[in-house]
């Protein structure tokens, strides 16, 4: 396979930057303490790096080190990405150094945890990079030797000619870094690869940082002259503050100022400790200002919304007449609370607004947009502000909204000093951006056995479900098919949350589907195959239809056999749900077992099509997380408000999934040779489909609620 960059040297560093989704790769020092043991025994650490082109430098001794322009929220990019240059650089792992790259627009470009993206739109140009390099550096070596670079190999960061002579890329980087983008590049054959896809992986590049408590994450900012911040919000939403007194606050040793900004109030302090208790002792008093609204109020709007006459997203066939001639219509409603995003770590930013620069630290999904926005607020160019990206100790989506660098840029500002805010963990769920409550009514009709039509209709809360959703399963596969959605505007923040709208609305509908699969007297399995099969001359006609039929029938083959689907003994349950998301296609099968009669997920087996998996051990780690974070979620998160505030404070009262909660779990991957897709969402949704199916069985009772912890008869 070969490329060609018809470009300049500066053309490519720019273009290839745009087209690739912003990966540059460069060089810096290095983040894992156990790889740099490993580099230092078998080489002395380059006395000279030299520039190849914008995404790596290699040292005069060979080694390399690769910049990870995309933030690292815990999906492993730092480590995968980086793994597929070096595989088309032909460069030995252990010689590599990884190091996580700041905020820099002439550069890069998407630099966003989001989406499940970061792998999918960097992979052409990763390899393109990683394979530009190594034709630089063969070049260079040709020349040297007086031959053709056709005629020279590499392997593990060593250039052969035809005559046996051997050169380090070390030794001719000096070379490289001077000469012209090739115009051909060749690739490699993915069967040829090294290190992508082995089954061993690769650890993650800052383990050793990570369980020894090394500063990694926003939270462990320190810096010079900097004071800790930590605000008053308003208690509900829909407040504003009228006024406040911080006579008992200044009185705290180590409280240094207390600074009103907008409708809040920041405590400055030496520490943590002083700012939280001088917090704790500022009197405020609020008003209200919007309306203040209770789960109740959420509760009657959103059932309203199922009957508004918004424009379909999907209208397929004649619905209306489907269902006027159906034998019988199948109605059921979905509902869903809201809920925190529950991060390890609390929101921080660290912000120095000085008057020739403004530095900003911390951990951001959306550092380019954080820099927009401050500049906005300071009324300071963009080029002023420099947003260097700590990892993130968990983001799911609520790091996506730098509320907090916001407040970090404003209160360093107003302060003249550098600060770093710090969110209690209080702060974190009662000011957060919540997943919206969602309801989902789902329908279908049935003539002489046979779904003849299928009706959506989605009630949210702020914004309605993103435009590809309505084109994944079961569009195509049913004939008249009609999908709908209305949202009303609520003052409470919501916004995403790990596999946004699927993870809610995957459930909703795979149980809907094993219920008609019961009605009709069909095997669930052979309901889905059926339609999957019927959707596949649909999907090849419309573009708009994003899954791919045969993809979803190949995993539901591989988890039914690795499960051993109908097999098992007569007192384990099993449930299946399936689902594409995030351009990957999944499918779960739990196993439970009644103890004590409550019922138990003892296991859950998956299959993922997820195209070329780059890094087995970090995939297999997302998609565990996936499984568990989605099951914990559907059984037991929940979140309510009163008069606009939430009910819950702190993990005390807030019920997460516990480590004797979660099931075993097996995965195996569909080997489809496809390029990488998303792997940091799409294991999520599936799985509140797949237990919610098994707890039928064990139980006969189907969940129409989440958490399933409501359904308290049946799970106490």
């Amino acid at each position: 396979m070969e490329n060609r960059n018809k470009l300049n040297r500066r053309s490519f560093f720019k273009i290839s930057a745009v087209a690739g989704g912003g990966m540059v790769l460069g060089f810096t020092w290095l983040t894992s303490c156990k790889q740099r043991e490993e580099v230092i025994k078998q080489l002395e650490l380059p006395s000279e790096w030299y520039d190849i082109n914008a995404y790596l430098k290699i040292g005069n001794n060979g080694v390399v080190t690769i910049f990870s322009p995309n933030p690292e929220i815990g999906q492993n990019v730092k480590t995968s990405m980086p793994m597929i240059v070096a595989e088309e650089l032909d460069i030995d792992w252990n010689n590599v150094l990884v190091e996580q790259a700041g905020l820099n627009s002439d550069a890069f470009r998407s630099q966003v945890a989001g989406g499940s993206n970061s792998i999918r739109t960097n992979w052409e140009t990763l390899r393109k990079a990683g394979a530009t390099a190594r034709q630089m550096l063969i070049n260079a070596a040709a020349k040297n030797w007086e031959i053709d670079p056709s005629e020279c190999t590499t392997e593990n960061g060593v250039i052969t000619g035809p005559a046996g002579q051997s050169t380090g890329y070390g030794d001719v980087a000096s070379i490289a870094a001077s000469m012209e983008i090739p115009e051909e590049v060749p690739l490699k054959d993915k069967k040829d690869f090294k290190l992508i896809g082995q089954t061993t992986g690769k650890g993650n590049v800052d383990i050793d940082k990570i369980v020894t408590g090394k500063p990694l994450f926003g939270i462990d900012t320190k810096r010079e002259g900097m004071q800790y911040a930590v605000v008053m919000r308003p208690p509900a939403f829909g407040q504003k503050l009228v006024s406040f007194d911080a006579e008992e606050s200044k009185k705290v040793n180590g409280v240094n100022d207390v600074i009103q900004f907008g409708n809040k109030i920041a405590v400055l302090a030496n520490g943590t400790w002083p700012a939280m208790k001088g917090k704790s002792l500022l009197s405020a008093e609020w008003e209200e200002e919007t309306s203040v609204e209770s789960t109740s109020d959420h509760d009657e709007k959103m059932i309203a919304l199922f009957d508004t006459d918004k424009e379909p997203m999907r209208n397929d066939g004649d619905v209306d007449k489907a269902f006027s001639e159906a034998d019988e219509v199948i109605t059921k409603v979905y509902e869903s609370p809201f809920l925190p995003h529950s991060c390890m770590e609390p929101m921080n930013f660290y912000a120095d607004v000085r008057e020739d620069e403004v530095v900003m630290h911390g951990p951001i999904q959306t550092p380019a947009w954080a820099r927009s926005r401050a500049a906005k607020i300071l009324d300071r160019d963009e080029k002023e502000i420099n947003v260097g990206m700590s990892r993130m100790g968990g983001g799911f989506g609520r790091r996506l909204y730098g509320d907090f660098s916001d407040e970090a840029a404003e209160i360093s500002s107003l302060a003249k000093t550098p600060i770093q805010l710090v969110f209690t963990r209080e702060d974190d769920m009662k000011a957060g951006t919540y997943r919206p409550a969602i309801k989902y009514k789902i329908e279908a009709s049935i003539k002489d056995k046979k779904i003849t039509g299928y009706k959506l209709s989605e009630a949210a809360i702020n914004s309605n479900m993103y435009g590809l959703i309505p084109h994944f399963f079961p569009a195509g596969a049913i004939p008249n098919l009609r999908i709908n959605g209305d949202a009303y505007q609520s003052n409470i923040t919501t916004g995403a949350w790990r596999a946004p709208y699927t993870n809610f609305l995957a459930f909703a509908e795979q149980s809907f589907f094993d219920e008609l699969a019961e009605k009709l007297g069909k095997d669930e399995v052979d309901l889905r195959m059926e339609l999957l099969e019927k959707a596949k001359p649909a999907a090849e006609a419309d573009e708009n239809i994003k899954y791919s039929p045969q993809r979803l029938q190949d995993c539901i083959q591989l988890v039914t056999e690795k499960s051993g689907w109908g097999k098992q003994s007569s007192d384990v349950y099993q449930g299946i749900s399936v689902y594409y998301c995030h351009n990957t296609h999944v499918a779960e099968v739990a196993d439970v077992v009644m103890k004590d009669g409550y019922p138990v997920i003892q296991k859950v087996t998956c299959a993922v099509d997820c195209g070329i998996v780059v890094n087995p051990l970090g995939a297999r780690n997302q998609i565990e997380g996936g499984i568990i974070d989605g099951i914990g979620h559907a059984m037991f998160g929940n979140l309510t408000f009163d008069k606009g505030k939430p009910s819950i404070k702190n993990f005390d009262s807030y019920r997460m999934i516990r480590n004797a909660e979660a099931p075993e779990i097996d995965v195996h991957f569909v080997d489809s040779g496809f390029d990488p897709t998303g792997l940091g969402e799409p294991s999520l949704p599936p799985a509140g489909g797949a237990i919610a199916n098994a707890i039928y069985k064990a139980t006969g009772k189907r969940m129409y609620k989440q958490p399933f912890v409501q359904h308290t008869d049946i799970l106490g």
